[in-house]
């Protein structure tokens, strides 16, 4: 995997992508919470992690991920609902059981 690098896509509003490409690990998981703070700080604060890049997640990375969960929802941000709303697959999978995508979030611990 080649170096670590991350990448914040603005997409309006209080709304990013954040494309993380390389090894999350001890020494690139500091990085990974700060640029989240960092995008929080600013009002960003419903962000999709893009791991397509991720070659590898210890349990540094891990924890860095759950971090930058809890710091966008002290925001009052989120991460799950946006993503499930914004993929067409996903709201046709959810509302074959018949819910809404936010439903179908709070029933399975997801907000």
């Amino acid at each position: 995997m080649g170096p670590f690098h991350l990448e914040s896509i603005a997409a309006g509003g209080d709304r990013a992508v954040l494309r993380i490409d390389g090894d999350i690990d001890t020494c690139t998981a500091p990085q990974l919470r700060e640029r989240v703070r960092d995008l929080a700080g600013n009002g960003t604060v419903h962000v999709i992690a893009d791991l397509r890049g991720t070659g590898f997640l210890d349990s540094a990375g891990l924890g860095a991920l759950v971090a930058a969960r809890k710091e966008l929802r002290s925001r009052a941000g989120s991460c799950v609902l946006e993503a499930v709303t914004a993929d067409p697959d996903w709201q046709a999978a959810v509302s074959a059981g018949g819910l809404s995508a936010g439903i179908w979030c709070r029933e399975h611990g997801l907000l």
